[in-house]
């Protein structure tokens, strides 16, 4: 549990301890600005929570430091009854995990060491969506037009997190860099850490007077259209890059990317294997058995297929170059066509004499060429 003179973390941002990194973010940005001492000049308690919220947002904002806090209940000091005392005794210290690492991390530089300079430039958050296309887009490519909700730089302050026309000034604090150093005992000695600044939020900045649209976040959520370029010969599973098309960076970084993963719907009339596609083509008796030109659809109109003479069910012509285009690499697939004969099953008085004579040519026993007789000895025979 946390010191006696420290409320709980989870209490201070008033999120429950199987609280989401989004969850704690949302809550950290409401207090901020309802407490934030510039909106609140003179206000001892305001600024007093304002402390808080900060400390309990660096440790539950930060995994490894969240889960040193849900283990041991504090962060860096020392913990409840004040000094370490003896880290041997009754079992009470953990060796498992990387707890000294955590403590080495925290006090040598802790987050800083990881992420550089908070107050630095820093590159925007990459965004990923799905979009699903039909197999026919993705033979011809096409432009599509998407809405992207992202995070940008307030308009109305310019990113500043001040309302236009007012002060910002250095945080005499810190000194503008966002960081101070605190001291603690720990098992090693005495030993400083440097953790974000608690009278400017980490900023180095003081506002005067918070921007009205953003709070003094500095940032504005927004939906954005955006054109994406659908390359032709995509399939399911390819992922396009929109470069600086993802959230706004901070403190002047570059914009992260967008990126858009590709689902391919089927279509009714093909099936498709990478570039290749499949399809089916039905053909009577009589064109299997002395060759034919079919009609096979493309998606760019119809293609003639000679279909040879003696042609069995279940063969696959090929025609080249009709299947889809190839992504990473010049032409098509090519269009398999998977034959399948038609046997008929309602023959015209007509149609059986044919088909029986065509037998008696071939010289093969069918039903029609034999009597009564003989259907009956095969009957009881059966």
């Amino acid at each position: 549990m946390a010191a006696p003179d420290k409320k709980d973390y989870y209490e201070v941002l008033g999120v429950s301890r199987e609280a989401t990194a989004n969850d704690i973010k949302r809550a950290y940005r409401k207090l901020t600005r309802k407490y934030h001492p510039d909106a609140n000049p003179g206000n001892a308690d305001a600024e007093r929570k304002f402390k808080e919220i900060n400390e309990a947002n660096d440790v539950l904002s930060d995994p490894q430091k969240r889960a040193q806090y849900d283990q041991f209940g504090f962060v860096g000091d020392a913990p409840p009854g004040g000094g370490y005392g003896d880290p041997f005794a009754g079992g009470g210290f953990n060796f498992g995990g990387d707890l000294f690492g955590d403590i080495f991390e925290n006090f040598f530089g802790g987050a800083g060491a990881r992420g550089g300079n908070s107050n630095g430039p820093r590159r925007g958050s990459d965004l990923e969506m799905t979009m699903r296309v039909t197999m026919e887009t993705a033979y011809r490519g096409a432009s599509r037009e998407v809405e992207v909700p992202r995070e940008e730089n307030c308009p109305h302050c310019d990113g500043s997190g001040a309302e236009p026309g007012s002060k910002i000034t250095t945080c005499s604090a810190c000194g503008g860099s966002g960081k101070v150093e605190r001291a603690a005992n720990t098992p090693f000695g005495r030993m400083v850490q440097v953790v974000p600044c608690t009278a400017c939020g980490g900023r180095g900045k003081k506002i005067e007077m918070p921007c009205k649209e953003c709070g003094g976040a500095k940032r504005v959520k927004r939906s954005r259209k955006i054109d994406v370029k659908i390359p032709s010969g995509v399939d399911t599973g390819t992922r396009l890059r929109i470069s600086g098309e993802g959230e706004a960076g901070r403190n002047g970084g570059p914009a992260g990317d967008l990126f858009i993963h590709i689902e391919v719907t089927s279509d009714s009339r093909f099936q498709r294997d990478g570039a290749d596609l499949h399809v089916r083509a039905d053909i009577e008796v009589p064109q299997a058995a002395l060759g034919t030109t079919v009609s096979i659809s493309t998606f760019d109109g119809t293609e003639k297929l000679d279909v040879p003479p003696g042609t069995q069910p279940g063969s696959v012509l090929r025609i080249k170059n009709r299947g889809m285009p190839k992504l990473r690499g010049s032409g098509n697939g090519d269009l398999h066509v998977h034959v399948r004969v038609n046997i008929p099953k309602n023959l015209s008085a007509r149609g059986k004499q044919l088909m029986a004579e065509l037998a008696a040519e071939m010289k093969v026993d069918v039903a029609e060429n034999k009597g009564i007789f003989d259907r009956i000895k095969d009957k009881f025979a059966g």
